[in-house]
């Protein structure tokens, strides 16, 4: 019996350790994957729409592109759209029915505040609530328009923002804040599920439009070159 009691008392040490090692090291890296610590504690556009948010993740990628090409990919986000550059296999797993695209398409280039974007088909859209041209794009849950300006966004934002670095280089951050119901299935369920979740598939699309953004300005340059070859060649 005190075998038993021992192994229990093992696996709960165990447990406990894993547990402390998550919320020590491996959490707090996540929540600010990427960025830094000005990005992670700056005032970003739309954080007033939830100004106490229960959970919060501000991630940050660096873009060897222009913000003209990092843009367009921002713009056509969407479930029936470009998809979300993520692990679109993972999330057609449930039923969400995304095709990531490669390429920029015009007719979805158009967005303004009060658009929706579309997670899954079957999931209540997302309200666009911010739109700066070529700087923000700031999603919303659902909108009180009576609280608009203090507590007017239920559930969260989801924001995408463009800094310029210099001409040739674009600092893309996301940050998602969000509010949870309480109760401590809730607590377990955001702080071990949906937070792990949602790092793992946003650095996926971070990298995915930094990948296609900086095709494109390298796929720009070349023809530049090519084109100063020819005059030359004239």
């Amino acid at each position: 019996m005190s075998k038993k009691f021992k192994m229990i008392g093992n696996l709960m040490a165990a447990g406990a350790g894993a547990l402390a090692a998550y919320a020590l090291v491996v959490r707090p890296r996540h929540l600010r994957w990427g960025a830094t610590q000005e990005e992670f504690t700056e005032t970003l556009p739309g954080d007033d729409f939830l100004p106490d948010p229960k959970h919060t993740a501000t991630h940050a990628i660096t873009i060897k592109a222009p913000v003209a090409d990092v843009w367009p990919w921002i713009v056509q986000i969407g479930q029936n759209r470009a998809g979300f550059y993520s692990y679109d296999w993972l999330e057609n797993l449930f039923g969400c029915d995304i095709k990531n695209a490669s390429r920029i398409v015009d007719e979805w280039q158009t967005i303004r505040e009060g658009d929706v974007v579309w997670l899954h088909p079957e999931a209540p859209p997302l309200p666009v609530i911010i739109i700066e041209p070529r700087r923000a794009i700031v999603l919303g849950g659902q909108v009180n328009e009576e609280a608009l300006g203090t507590e007017a966004v239920r559930g969260g934002t989801w924001g995408f923002f463009l800094k310029e670095i210099d001409s040739q280089t674009t600092r893309l951050i996301i940050r998602i804040r969000w509010d949870r119901k309480r109760g401590l299935i809730s607590w377990l369920g955001n702080y071990a599920l949906l937070e792990p979740a949602h790092f793992v598939m946003e650095r996926r699309m971070l990298i995915g439009i930094k990948r296609r953004a900086e095709a494109k300005a390298k796929a720009r340059e070349a023809t530049a070159v090519e084109e100063k070859k020819s005059l030359r060649a004239v």
